[in-house]
């Protein structure tokens, strides 16, 4: 049966649909069976991040209103054979409960481990209904002050579900401001919020990740997490220690 996690954020640009595709595809790569489910009725691109845009002949309201089987809505990752999405579509003038959603999500649940569901940020209707589908929770924030107060109020409404856990992922975190005290350290955001961290995700400059790469690594550390329980997270002051890393802190205060 699988985990429903729903991935919010109080803000929106905090990486929230990034994440919840890297994770997907994280846990895809360990051979588990994965639907990334995107509720934002509003923007609706998890299909475009996760590159499959164009293979999708149903979304989840066409499963909900019937014009097609749960499983018809489903795409199959063409790079990762056990990576499915669920794609939704713009609305601006219907309602759609929660219960439907978890009719359908019920539904495939037997057959998949996990079902990662993509919230809309803010705390309006779309967060509301992607939260009543799940079991357990992510809050997404990165260090700047207005995207941590938005994500205390998102925590604090999150404590009034029935949720089994709720974890904190801190985003684009800049390693050489944390190391000259100009930002908060992952870990005490995670005090400040009063969320357990469970992943910490550094800011690079890189377009394209590899699997060499700091961020490539906490999205797998994050997959781990969710497999084992046990939360490791990246160091964001790594190699920005020591005369050769106050050369590199140098270089990114001046970019």
């Amino acid at each position: 049966m699988a985990r429903k996690i729903v991935v919010t954020s109080g803000k929106g640009g905090v990486g929230k649909t990034t994440l919840t595709a890297n994770l997907g595809v994280q846990l895809a790569k360990k051979g588990l069976r994965v639907i990334v489910c995107d509720l934002d009725f509003g923007l609706n691109n998890i299909d475009v991040v996760l590159g499959v845009e164009n293979l999708a002949l149903y979304d989840v309201v066409d499963a909900i209103e019937g014009r097609c089987r749960p499983k018809q809505a489903l795409v199959r990752h063409p790079r990762y054979p056990t990576l499915f999405s669920l794609t939704s579509k713009h609305l601006s003038d219907r309602y759609v409960s929660p219960q439907a959603v978890r009719l359908i999500l019920d539904s495939l649940a037997p057959q998949f481990d996990f079902i990662l569901i993509d919230s809309p940020a803010g705390i309006e209707d779309g967060f509301h209904r992607a939260v009543a589908t799940a079991e357990e929770a992510i809050v997404v924030t990165t260090p700047h002050i207005s995207a941590m107060r938005d994500a205390d109020k998102v925590a604090g409404m999150l404590k009034n579900y029935k949720l089994s856990q709720i974890g904190l992922v801190v985003n684009m975190v800049r390693g050489d401001m944390v190391k000259r005290g100009e930002i908060l350290t992952p870990e005490e955001i995670s005090a400040a919020l009063r969320l357990p961290l469970i992943a910490v995700v550094p800011e690079e400059d890189r377009i394209f990740l590899d699997n060499l790469s700091e961020k490539s690594r906490a999205f797998r550390l994050l997959a781990n997490y969710f497999v084992s329980g046990k939360a490791r997270t990246v160091d964001p002051e790594r190699g920005y220690g020591g005369i050769f890393g106050a050369i590199r802190r140098g270089l990114k205060r001046n970019l």
